[in-house]
């Protein structure tokens, strides 16, 4: 069987499908994506309806995203594709002035209007994925691809990082164009994808490089034309397993005086099914009502969840997200920890108190740890003479950051950081205090409250070995002084 790429089937929506087809070798049946590209040209007896099936359908415009650009953290564009026709990459000069306004990386604009296209990017391990839009499309449809871009990269390559792209730039540019056809998200689910397209190792590497092959699969995904098309067929393994871990991102402004000015939490519940043949699962939790605006995996049954608040799903093979949620009422949010500060700045005085308390709260046990203090100190600050009563801190004069790395807190000893400011002779007060940022992670615990109450397996006769992990960390957490 001759294998066609999608370069020997290039049509427009103005294309004689049956004099395409016609013009196929004998050899090569038409494939997954020509069978679904034929199904929407022709009728049931065969009879041209182009134009009945774009009204019908509504299609959108002849192409959704036109070009990729991946800018790393130096401004610099170190990998472009371009859908049939190439975009300058002087379009991304819109992108590095917005970048230039925005006080920190991640306040970039995801949405940025240009002349004659749209900037819509993310921010993901220190790399922007600017993607390059000709006319209105819903931006959440382009950010949840770039999304599913950076997800597939990590699971191929183990890290998403500019190294790792650069090293693996031939399966990176085979992987986005069968992600995407024509500028349109075909191919996503990673199980698909590596039928198609075998992930690297250092072997095949080496073969491909010998032979001159690719990593370019020779048979077609099987999963895409089952009514199951995120789990492909035939799956074995000899150890059943099924992890779930529930990981909690809480974002929180706490005001100077402790009270909580906004908080919510981001919730996704993150899965490694290794099971064989084709498994039925339920999910079902103890407090399904907690979850707020949830967002499900294409295989997750909807109307049960909506009659029974239970998960019921046949899954992919290997890892996926199977739901992400977001709590927004702050009487459901509990805030983990809490922090005494006295940072003052005295008229005429070239010098300034700097004191901190950190202290676990509503942590129901567990311990705080990985804890990480930053805050962006006044330009007039010259230096900082701290004593930090556990862990290390440092001060950049230049940038005025200061970060202090505590790492885990014992409730039995506070930490603490005390010490005085050095600021420039002459200088006026500052404005304002300083604010102060919080990270941290608490393992064994989900934030929100919400708890597995049982995991049920259907459709297979063998017993799996099943297990549930928490983890709350913070993302903006942020206490003004």
């Amino acid at each position: 069987m001759i294998l066609l790429s999608r370069r020997d089937f290039i049509v427009s929506p103005d294309s004689d499908w049956l004099a395409v087809l016609s013009s196929l070798p004998h050899t090569a049946p038409p494939n997954w994506k020509q069978r679904r590209l034929l199904n929407l040209s022709l009728g049931k007896k065969g009879e041209r309806r182009d134009e009945t099936v774009k009204k019908k359908l509504s299609l959108p415009p002849a192409k959704m995203i036109h070009s990729l650009f991946l800018i790393n953290a130096s401004g610099d564009i170190f990998l472009e594709k371009h859908w049939k026709s190439v975009v300058s990459r002087s379009v991304c000069d819109y992108f590095f002035e917005a970048q230039e306004r925005a006080t920190e990386p991640e306040n970039v604009p995801p949405v940025i209007p240009t002349p004659h296209h749209y900037l819509i990017s993310v921010l993901r391990h220190r790399i922007y994925f600017v993607a390059v839009i000709q006319s209105e499309v819903p931006p959440l449809f382009v950010i949840e691809f770039l999304h599913r871009v950076v997800d597939t990269f990590q699971d191929y390559f183990g890290v998403c990082t500019e190294a790792a792209i650069k090293d693996n730039v031939v399966v990176v540019y085979e992987l986005l164009e069968e992600m995407l056809d024509n500028g349109f998200p075909l191919a996503t689910e990673s199980n698909i994808l590596k039928e198609l397209i075998k992930p690297p190792t250092i072997l095949r590497t080496m073969v491909n490089t010998i032979t001159g092959s690719t990593n370019v699969g020779e048979q077609l995904p099987t999963g895409q034309l089952s009514v199951v098309p995120w789990r492909r067929t035939g799956v074995k393994y000899t150890n059943n397993e099924a992890y779930f871990d529930v990981v909690e991102e809480i974002d929180a402004i706490i005001d100077k005086s402790g009270s909580t000015i906004t908080a919510e939490i981001q919730g996704v519940i993150d899965a490694c099914v290794k099971l064989t043949g084709m498994p039925d699962l339920t999910l079902s939790f103890m407090n399904p009502r907690l979850l707020d605006d949830v967002s499900f995996h294409p295989c997750v049954r909807f109307k049960r969840w909506e009659a029974e608040r239970i998960l019921s799903f046949i899954p992919p093979d290997g890892n996926f997200r199977l739901l992400s949620y977001h709590v927004s009422s702050q009487n459901l949010v509990a805030i983990p920890v809490y922090i005494k500060h006295n940072i003052t700045f005295r008229e005429g005085s070239s010098q300034g108190r700097f004191d901190l308390t950190l202290g676990p709260k509503q942590t129901m046990g567990k311990a705080v740890e990985a804890v990480l203090v930053s805050s962006q100190l006044p330009r007039g600050v010259l230096n900082a003479n701290l004593n930090p009563s556990q862990g290390t801190y440092t001060f950049d004069p230049v940038t005025k950051m200061l970060s202090w790395d505590v790492g885990k807190i014992n409730p039995q000893k506070l930490p603490s950081l005390k010490g005085t400011m050095s600021l420039q002779a002459g200088a006026s007060k500052p404005d304002e205090n300083p604010t102060i940022n919080i990270q941290l992670k608490i393992q064994q615990m989900a934030i929100s409250g919400l708890k597995v109450n049982r995991l049920d397996m259907y459709g297979e006769k063998y017993k799996p070995f099943k297990g549930i992990k928490y983890m709350t960390k913070a993302g903006k957490f942020q206490v003004r002084t």
